[in-house]
């Protein structure tokens, strides 16, 4: 497989119990992932863990061996639950260090908001090697070393650290996607979709059923890193649904 071939992948570990408790409603999936599509990476597999170390560590390892990248969003603060910092160094097998660069930016972020403290220094402890990740939106940067980038849980910072990496991964071809719409229930057509599928080597289609104005219906979204493959794999599923009688939308419903 050449370069270009490669299908590059990342994994997300959201960390967090308010997470987990229902507390708080998770938005940076959705955002990881049309970022990850568009710089060539497709989002693989995401596991949401509490704010215990060995849990983190385990999903941290899992998800870095079976992915060209490993993203997390949570856990970077300054109070004493904030430990995704000691995970992942412990998942890496290095030292937490304090990075000279971060403390000057919480230093001078802090400076007429009460000055720096111990807690607000934690934020600039990173596992060692590691490079800062720009945060616009306060003091505290993201964090990356190699493969593996910490950002912060809180959406609008997490969704500033993705800006500051937007073309600085190394990716492949990013997907392109069609969507075809059609009112009836998804069981209907599971073999016309799998038959499509299968004829289209590298085309993902996705099939997000909803129920309507008293209606069953789906709308089909087909992925390829290939026009021509897309473009063929719509075709196909059109044509299948006309054979069968069925009426369809193309763009979707």
């Amino acid at each position: 497989m050449t370069t270009s071939d490669k299908i590059w992948t990342a994994g997300l570990v959201i960390i967090g119990d308010e997470i987990l408790s229902g507390r708080t409603q998770d938005k940076n999936i959705a955002q990881v992932a049309s970022w990850l599509q568009v710089q060539g990476i497709r989002l693989a597999e995401v596991r949401v863990v509490p704010d215990v170390e060995d849990t983190i560590v385990e999903a941290v390892n899992a998800l870095r061996a079976d992915n060209d990248y490993l993203f997390t969003t949570g856990g970077i603060g300054p109070t004493h639950d904030d430990i995704t910092v000691d995970a992942v160094a412990k998942a890496l097998g290095v030292p937490v260090v304090i990075n000279e660069e971060a403390r000057a930016l919480l230093t001078r972020y802090y400076e007429d908001k009460g000055g720096i403290n111990e807690g607000r220094l934690r934020m600039a402890r990173v596992p060692e090697g590691a490079e800062l990740i720009p945060n616009r939106m306060s003091g505290a940067p993201g964090i990356r070393r190699g493969n593996v980038i910490l950002m912060a849980g809180v959406p609008h910072i997490a969704a500033g650290m993705l800006d500051a990496l937007t073309g600085k991964l190394e990716g492949g071809a990013p997907l392109i996607t069609e969507t075809v719409g059609c009112w009836i229930a998804e069981s209907e057509v599971a073999n016309l979709l799998i038959e499509v599928e299968h004829a289209h080597e590298g085309c993902q289609i996705g099939s997000y059923p909803f129920f309507r104005e008293g209606k069953v219906g789906a709308n089909f979204v087909l992925r390829s890193t290939e026009k021509d493959t897309l473009k063929s794999a719509v075709d196909s599923l059109c044509d299948g649904l006309a054979t069968s009688g069925y009426d369809f939308t193309p763009g979707g419903i």
